[in-house]
C-alpha cells in the first residue's frame, strides 16, 4: 500500500512517524500557495429534488446558521492564566509537570498547544471552504451542488470564528504543520468528486468532529465551549453529507474501485496520525525544555497507546467507513497497527485522556 510522504519517515521503536525538520523545506511547502487541481464543471437542468435525504440535510443547514460576530459573546474571558481545557488534555502540560515545572508554566503550555491546535483546524478549515466551492462545480445533481454551496457558508464562518478567536483570545495564528500541508493539498488536487468527497467530507471533517469533540468535553472555558459546540453541529451535518454521498458512491463501485478508495483513505488517515504531533513539538518543544523525540517515543511506547490515540478517529470517522465497506478484512489490521481502530467498548471514550507518561 502507498504510503504518503514516504522520505520523511523513521522509526521510533516499532511506530512508524512522519518527521519534517528541514526548516527550509517547511517554508518552501507553506510558501506554495498555488495547487494545480484539474476541475471539470457540470450543469444539471433538474431542479427538483433528486435526492430526498440530501434535500432534507440542506434544510436542516439552513435553520441552523449562525453569525460568528453576533452570536458569540465575544465580551467573554479566555486567560492564558488559567487552563481554558483540562490539563490533562494537553500533552505539553503533563510534559512540563514531569519536568517539574510550575503550574504557571503548565497553564502557558497548554495556551500555546491549544493555539497551534486550533490553527492547525483553521487551515483545515479553508481547505474545506475551497473543496466544497470545487464540489458545486464537479456534483452532478442540483441536491448536490445545494448541500456543498451550504457548506461553502459553514466553511467561511468556521474560518471566521477561529481566525477571530486565535486573534483576539490567544493572540497567535501559527503556521500550517508541514505534514498538514501536504494532505491539504492532496485533498485540494483529488482528480475526482469521489475522491474529493471522501477527503474532506469523510476523512477530514470525521476526524475534526471527533478533535472537537474531544476538546469540548474538555474545555473550562464558556466561551470556548460555545464557539466549538456551534461548529461542531456543523461539521456533523458536513460529515453526514460525506456519508450520503459516499454510501451512493460505494453502491455503485467495482472491486477495483472499492480498494483502491478504501487503500486511498487509509494513507490520508495513517500519514495524518503518523505525525503523532511532531510538527507541534518540534516548534514549541524547545520553548518548555521538552526534546520532540523523548515525548513522543514515550507516547507510542505506552500500553495503552492505541486507546488514547483512537480517540479521535473512533468518534466519527471509523464508524463511518467501516458502514460504507472502506475498511474491510483485507485492512482492518493495518488500522488496528497504527492505532487508529479499536475495539469500542459499549461505546464509551476513556475517562481520562492523560497519557500517564509518568
Amino acid at each position: 500500500m502507498k504510503k504518503l510522504m514516504d522520505d520523511h519517515r523513521k522509526m521510533f521503536g516499532e511506530f512508524e512517524v512522519i518527521d519534517f525538520v528541514d526548516e527550509s523545506e517547511i517554508q518552501g511547502l507553506r510558501s506554495q500557495i498555488d495547487v494545480d487541481a484539474p476541475l471539470e464543471v457540470h450543469w444539471s437542468w433538474e431542479y427538483g429534488s433528486e435526492v430526498e435525504e440530501l434535500r432534507r440535510l440542506y434544510e436542516k443547514g439552513k435553520v441552523n446558521q449562525w453569525n460568528a460576530e453576533l452570536d458569540l459573546d465575544w465580551e467573554m474571558p479566555v486567560s492564558k492564566d488559567e487552563f481554558v481545557l483540562n490539563p490533562q488534555a494537553s500533552m505539553l502540560a503533563q510534559a512540563c509537570a514531569l519536568l517539574g515545572k510550575d503550574e504557571a508554566t503548565q497553564k502557558a503550555a497548554a495556551f500555546d498547544e491549544l493555539a497551534y491546535t486550533l490553527s492547525q483546524l483553521l487551515h483545515g478549515e479553508q481547505a474545506a471552504l475551497q473543496i466544497c466551492g470545487q464540489l458545486t462545480n464537479v456534483c452532478e445533481k442540483m441536491d448536490e451542488k445545494w448541500y456543498a454551496s451550504s457548506q461553502v457558508i459553514d466553511e467561511a464562518r468556521h474560518v471566521e470564528a477561529i481566525s477571530k478567536f486565535l486573534q483576539r483570545k490567544m493572540g497567535t495564528i501559527y503556521p500550517v504543520g508541514a505534514t498538514l500541508k501536504v494532505l491539504l493539498d492532496e485533498l485540494l488536487a483529488a482528480e475526482t468528486m469521489k475522491k474529493k468527497t471522501l477527503g474532506m467530507q469523510t476523512l477530514f471533517e470525521g476526524t475534526a468532529v471527533g478533535i472537537m469533540d474531544l476538546m469540548r468535553s474538555e474545555s473550562r472555558n464558556d466561551f470556548f465551549t460555545d464557539m466549538i459546540r456551534r461548529i461542531e453541529q456543523d461539521e456533523s451535518r458536513h460529515a453526514a453529507f460525506g456519508v450520503l454521498m459516499m454510501r451512493r458512491v460505494v453502491k455503485e463501485a467495482e472491486k477495483e474501485e472499492m480498494e483502491e478508495l478504501e487503500d486511498w483513505a487509509f494513507s490520508i488517515l495513517e500519514a495524518l496520525n503518523a505525525n503523532q504531533q511532531l510538527d507541534m513539538l518540534r516548534l514549541l518543544g524547545p520553548k518548555y525544555d521538552i526534546d520532540p523525540e523523548n515525548i513522543t517515543r514515550m507516547f507510542v511506547a505506552l500500553p495503552n497507546h492505541a486507546e488514547l490515540n483512537s480517540l479521535a478517529f473512533m468518534h466519527t470517522v471509523i464508524p463511518n467507513l467501516q458502514r460504507l465497506g472502506l475498511i474491510t478484512e483485507r485492512t482492518e489490521s493495518d488500522w488496528r497497527r497504527v492505532g487508529l481502530m479499536v475495539d469500542q467498548r459499549g461505546g464509551q471514550r476513556p475517562s481520562s485522556v492523560e497519557f500517564h507518561l509518568a
